[in-house]
């Protein structure tokens, strides 16, 4: 079986008018699908220059497929199991900038492109004082953006119509805003000319973006099936949910070179992403920092498995609906309509998302996640948010680190986690103190949260009670029917 290139999937030559930090799983099964949908459709006719932003990575395995790979689409789409793939074609050069610094500086002199992407993870938008020598390449993403920019200023004397669409991926709030505020302090640290400085600012076009769509990666519990179905060999192949969302802050140029809003894919350009970006993190991310710790120490290991449990299924639909949407200020047939969409989601037969990978660091999540929806409901409502409140018990009982006989693989802060530890080892029955030790614990919340509510020790004094005398199972079906 041969492997996937250009004798086998006819590869259209276009001009690279887009530049993408980062080749890893989720760009590749997200905003290069969106580009292939909009090439394929006639909105754009670009190709993509990927390169890779960390001196190990994939661009030598993509090299060798001619920028070819399939992705693989798995969900439930109206109501129905969907399963299909598709061979992305937009690569068209992939580049190493730590092998290939030259080559990657002169797409800054390029009169075609237009369209800077990224996404290098959350880390990857930060400031790194030690980026200094732009003779070789910057280790920091906006270094290597900076020296990029640099090389276009350079190169057309400094013209403001030559400026390019910038759009960060990262999960940080306000990514275009932070992208742009790190790209100054280095010019700055590197006592760059003023002009220059000034020509970023204002003749690049920055936007904040939301991403969303779950990206397992590569399927290697399918791969056979899949080179059976597809006749080639492919080592690239990356699977992701059929839902997608990408928020964009409006912004006429980035309209303009990428008008992904025009092909019938959900995508929005807004005058204020916050909302969105509310609504993402406190119903789709918030509500899997609350099942974890529930469903977990019920004995469960998936998500999936957690939907199709009607106990722990109508906890979670509750949580999300009662508690969650209340708080977000969007209209509320959107606030159904994605509230749904999450649920179903969930219950997506084709992705395994086991518990404790999203477990990873829960005690931040819930600080990040959960926390904002508690305060805004009791700001909203005056009252205290029952099932957030249950899960933040559940969080305290599954750091006691023990799901029966059973040892539960801990992952978070070290101090953290030695805090937590602390406060067990002093339990002795009293689950008032317990909890408003917890409750206390400013470094984990930024907050003393007794004082959030005049009863919310006492709940959750009471919930971790029964999860300890009840055990999980018990406790969360008596709140549940209760």
């Amino acid at each position: 079986m041969e492997t996937l290139n250009k004798k086998i999937h006819s590869k259209p030559e276009r001009k690279i008018k887009i530049m993408q930090f980062g080749e890893g799983n989720f760009l590749r099964a997200f905003v290069e699908w969106i580009i292939q949908d909009l090439n394929d459709k006639g909105a754009i006719n670009a190709g993509v220059a990927v390169v890779q932003p960390m001196p190990f990575g994939r661009v030598g395995e993509l090299e060798k497929q001619d920028g070819l790979y399939t992705l693989r689409l798995e969900g439930i789409d109206g109501g129905k199991n969907v399963k299909k793939s598709q061979v992305i074609d937009v690569i068209g050069d992939c580049i190493d900038p730590f092998t290939q610094y030259e080559k990657y500086l002169s797409y800054g002199e390029s009169e075609d492109l237009q369209v800077i992407i990224s996404n290098t993870t959350e880390a990857g938008i930060a400031v790194d004082p030690a980026d200094t020598d732009f003779t070789k390449c910057p280790v920091s993403f906006p270094g290597k953006l900076l020296a990029l920019l640099k090389r276009r200023y350079d190169k057309f004397s400094g013209d403001g119509k030559r400026g390019l669409a910038i759009i960060p991926c990262e999960l940080i709030d306000d990514n275009g805003e932070e992208l742009l505020r790190c790209l100054t302090e280095l010019a700055k640290i590197n006592n760059m000319d003023a002009k220059f400085i000034e020509w970023v600012r204002t003749a690049n076009h920055f936007t904040s973006t939301l991403v969303d769509r779950i990206v397992p990666g590569y399927p290697k519990n399918e791969i056979a099936d899949i080179r059976k179905e597809t006749g080639y060999i492919d080592n690239n192949v990356v699977k992701g949910e059929i839902f997608h969302l990408w928020v964009l802050k409006k912004e006429p140029v980035v309209q303009k070179y990428l008008p992904a809003d025009k092909t019938g894919l959900n995508v929005i350009f807004a005058d204020d992403i916050h909302p969105y970006k509310q609504r993402k993190v406190k119903i789709l991310n918030g509500s899997h920092t609350a099942l974890v710790p529930v469903a977990y120490l019920c004995g469960i290991d998936t998500v999936g498995e957690a939907m199709n449990d009607a106990t722990v299924s109508k906890y979670v639909r509750d949580f999300i609906f009662d508690e969650v949407n209340p708080t977000i200020d969007l209209p509320a047939d959107q606030m159904t309509a994605f509230a749904n969409s999450v649920i179903e989601r969930y219950k997506n037969p084709y992705i395994r998302h086991e518990l404790m990978s999203i477990a990873l660091n829960s005690t931040t999540k819930f600080r990040t996640r959960l926390l904002p929806t508690l305060l805004d409901y009791v700001r909203l409502t005056g009252k205290l948010p029952a099932h957030l409140l249950f899960s933040f018990a559940a969080l305290a009982v599954f750091h006691k680190g023990k799901r029966g006989d059973e040892d539960v693989a801990l992952s978070d802060d070290p101090a953290f986690l030695a805090k937590w530890k602390k406060l067990w080892s002093e339990f002795d029955g009293d689950c008032a103190a317990l909890a408003k030790k917890v409750l206390a614990w400013e470094n984990a919340w930024g907050m003393d949260m007794n004082g959030v509510h005049p009863e919310i020790t006492a709940r959750v004094a009471a919930y971790i009670d029964a999860i300890e005398t009840k055990g999980m199972r018990g406790a969360v079906e008596e709140f549940v029917n209760g």
